[in-house]
């Protein structure tokens, strides 16, 4: 996983643990799709963030959660982290391919051209028992294509690394080879900005120690 990889590479191994967000992600991108006025994509992605997170927290604080007698613990502070990556082209965002048609739709969208990843973080604390984020923020990228042909559409397709991935592309996998520029923190394509979380991190904890 993208954020485990990242958050070793901040020297934070085996000091956190990985919890998928238990709420319909899909619905809430749903809503915040539906609204009158759309949510400039920055927005958007940090809502989504802001509700992976949220959710989290909560389950943390149910009594048959396994995680609860670590939250418990007297003295210490537990950090929530959530984050979500979108990809924007032409104003529109794009999320996970459907299918592989979707997939394919997408990377002919991207091919030879520049488009913007926002990837949304939100962080929640266990000293206010998660009811409200103490940071929020998006950070964006902007990253160009190489001009793909239709043999290196299907190709990309039949190893399914598109399928999971935001905008139909892992920049640090197989994808990575159809990036030919990118403006921005790399980090951040990927799913995660180490500078500015680990910047918002140490802030943090400094508060929480004085």
């Amino acid at each position: 996983m993208n954020g485990e990889e990242i958050m070793d590479m901040m020297g934070l191994k085996d000091q956190y643990i990985i919890k998928p967000p238990p709420l319909d992600e899909k619905a809430i991108q749903d809503e915040l799709t539906d609204r009158e006025h759309a949510l400039p994509p920055p927005q958007y992605a940090m809502i989504l963030a802001e509700h992976k997170a949220k959710a989290v927290g909560d389950s943390l604080l149910l009594k048959n959660d396994t995680l609860r007698s670590n939250t418990d613990r007297k003295g210490m502070e537990y950090y929530v982290i959530g984050s979500d990556t979108i990809v924007e082209i032409d104003g529109t965002i794009l999320e996970k391919p459907t299918d592989e048609n979707d997939a394919r739709n997408m990377l002919t969208r991207l091919s030879g051209r520049w488009h913007s990843v926002h990837t949304g973080v939100s962080i929640y604390s266990s000293t206010n028992n998660y009811e409200t984020p103490i940071t929020s923020f998006t950070e964006t990228s902007q990253v160009k294509f190489t001009h793909l042909t239709a043999a290196d559409i299907e190709a990309y397709i039949k190893t399914q690394e598109p399928m999971d991935k935001a905008g139909s592309y892992g920049i640090q996998g197989i994808g990575g080879q159809m990036v030919e520029s990118i403006q921005g923190d790399f980090f951040a394509v990927m799913g995660l900005p180490m500078h500015k979380l680990s910047r918002e991190l140490a802030k943090i904890i400094v508060n929480f120690l004085n």
